[in-house]
């Protein structure tokens, strides 16, 4: 019984597939916080398979270099800068991306923050900035464009989250609650907006080699914290290659998938929070134990918190990543 169940499950799942999957050529993708890091390399992808892209991010000088190049492929793109913390301004960019194409077929919420800190340096400031940032602004987005969805009789949105929205993660309070929050959201949303025919997303990924720790926000003890951050999403056993996840996550939206956890480890680890959660609880108390502390509440950005612990033979290819995604 339990193994026709199973087989039955994976049948479904193979048929939903099939009906849902997607050709990218011609469909409109706006992609937030797609001026760098995976946001990018996902925009690469798209450009290759025929996608029109519209990227928004906040920096006018990265935007402008992502743009620049995504166009060189002879992709269509075009650019906004927006803060998307700002819901009118969340609105306007998805009206202004449906004006210029004429629709949107599929909404990728990637732009968000990172505060790496230990809990008692952290402020309520410092939970809604963070908030603001990676679910507030992807809960803008959706709402401004499910109704263009909706006219239009489909549509898909892609939410990254990340395995700290499904384990809490030491010194990463703020970000592990505004995804866990996020993933919440994102299931909740592929529950409800099946009926209208609006695909939804929920993508789980691990720290990612993109680059990106140099553009994080650090308190504490600066170089300290973000030596071990930095080195944890060096590690090939603790992170994934960019490019692969970029792939991996378009292949799911083109299937259809409602959640796609990256790597086996996330898989593993997501299990287990599961069946053994007091155990998971452990872990992180232990790590705790070995994360630095301080009483140091002044911020600063990843790469002013560089030492030489941070650079060296394991934090290489972060450092590569980061001029090949555009987070310099």
């Amino acid at each position: 019984m339990t193994v026709a169940g199973l087989g039955m499950l994976a049948l479904t799942r193979a048929v939903y597939a099939s009906i849902t999957k997607i050709d990218f050529a011609g469909k409109v993708v706006l992609i937030t916080g797609g001026s760098r890091g995976l946001g990018l390399e996902m925009a690469r992808i798209l450009a290759s398979r025929g996608a029109k892209l519209a990227i928004c991010a906040r920096s006018p000088h990265q935007l402008g270099k992502a743009e620049q190049e995504i166009a060189a492929m002879g992709a269509e793109i075009i650019a906004f800068r927006a803060d998307l913390t700002d819901a009118q301004q969340a609105d306007n960019l998805v009206a202004s991306v449906v004006e210029h194409y004429g629709k949107l077929d599929i909404l990728i919420n990637n732009a968000g923050i990172m505060l790496v800190a230990p809990e008692n340096l952290l402020e309520i400031s410092d939970y809604q900035q963070v908030m603001d940032a990676n679910l507030w602004s992807a809960l803008y987005t959706m709402k401004a464009a499910i109704p263009h969805f909706r006219s239009q009789g489909e549509g898909r949105i892609v939410n990254i989250c990340s395995i700290g929205g499904k384990i809490a993660v030491p010194h990463m309070l703020p970000y592990s609650v505004s995804k866990f929050a996020m993933t919440g959201l994102s299931e909740g949303m592929a529950a409800e907006l099946e009926k209208d025919n609006i695909h939804v997303t929920t993508v789980i990924p691990n720290l990612m080699r993109t680059g990106s720790p140099r553009n994080i926000t650090v308190k504490g003890q600066h170089q300290q914290e973000y030596a071990w951050f930095k080195t944890a999403g060096s590690l090939p056993v603790l992170s994934q290659d960019s490019s692969r996840a970029a792939r991996a996550i378009v292949q799911a939206v083109a299937s259809g998938a409602s959640e796609v956890v990256l790597t086996p480890i996330g898989r593993m680890a997501t299990a287990f929070q599961g069946v053994a959660p007091q155990a998971v609880t452990a872990i992180a108390r232990l790590v705790n134990r070995f994360l630095p502390e301080s009483s140091n509440a002044a911020e600063r950005r990843g790469y002013q918190s560089e030492s030489k612990a941070s650079k060296g033979m394991f934090t290489a290819e972060t450092d590569e990543q980061a001029e090949k995604n555009n987070e310099l």
